[in-house]
């Protein structure tokens, strides 16, 4: 049984790195794709469960801009799971009045995800309970590269002097802006590295590695990271 955590220990923010979906497939018999599925139907669990818990933000790396490079096969089926999440399962989340954001290069996913994309940030935008941030054709060196341009460009445009440059600027023009960051890190499927995944915004989170497959980490998995998380001893201020 788990032991009761503390409200104040409980993270405010969780980012996952939904790993291990192929391997989980491939133990089974089943072809890589059949874990893509397993894994977007574990996400509507995990994601009750930590709203239950009172976290406020998890943000869900489901698609990196590496991934594009994946057997287009592979790929045409990750869109269309994608896009029937977006249909059904982020419809529930907005009945729910859960915000939900995507953050990555959505130019280039088809039209009507876009479309999509564009539409479900408008109609949540003011749910403030819960808030899901989907990471699609994301990667963090690109969107840090995106933040520099934005950033000459205002110093071009005399928004401010490059002396005035500091945290609160670069966090601004990320994609990530306005959102906390990160307090935990949880990556499944055993592997220990973070894989292009909002690496300026987690220099300070606590990391979380475990060896189970995403679509077999489940209520109780999470339960036993936010408790890791618990007996942590959090130092602030650059320490």
């Amino acid at each position: 049984m788990m032991t009761k955590i503390e409200d104040n220990k409980v993270p405010e923010h969780i980012a996952i790195i939904m790993d291990g979906n192929g391997r989980w497939a491939a133990e089974k018999g089943l072809i890589r794709t059949e874990g893509h599925k397993a894994g977007a139907e574990n996400v509507r669990v995990i994601l009750d469960h930590a709203k239950s818990r009172g976290v406020k933000y998890v943000t869900l790396y489901a698609f990196s801009s590496e991934n594009w490079s994946r057997p287009k096969e592979e790929v045409k089926v990750l869109m269309d799971i994608f896009r029937k999440y977006m249909k059904e399962d982020v419809a529930e989340l907005q009945k729910k009045k859960i915000r939900v954001s995507f953050i990555g290069d959505r130019t280039r996913f088809p039209e009507d995800m876009q479309e999509r994309m564009n539409e479900v940030e408008r109609e949540t935008a003011e749910f403030d309970s819960f808030h899901v941030i989907l990471a699609l054709s994301y990667g963090a060196r690109d969107d840090m590269i995106a933040a520099i341009k934005r950033i000459a460009m205002d110093v071009i445009d005399r928004q401010y002097m490059i002396s005035n440059i500091d945290e609160n600027v670069v966090h601004n023009a990320l994609s990530t802006h306005g959102i906390p960051y990160p307090d935990l890190v949880i990556r499944t499927s055993g592997e220990q590295r973070l894989s292009n995944f909002l690496l300026w915004e987690i220099a300070y989170a606590e990391l979380y590695f475990t060896p189970i497959y995403w679509p077999d980490f489940n209520e109780q998995d999470l339960d036993i990271a936010i408790e890791a998380y618990g007996r942590r001893e959090r130092r602030f201020g650059n320490v």
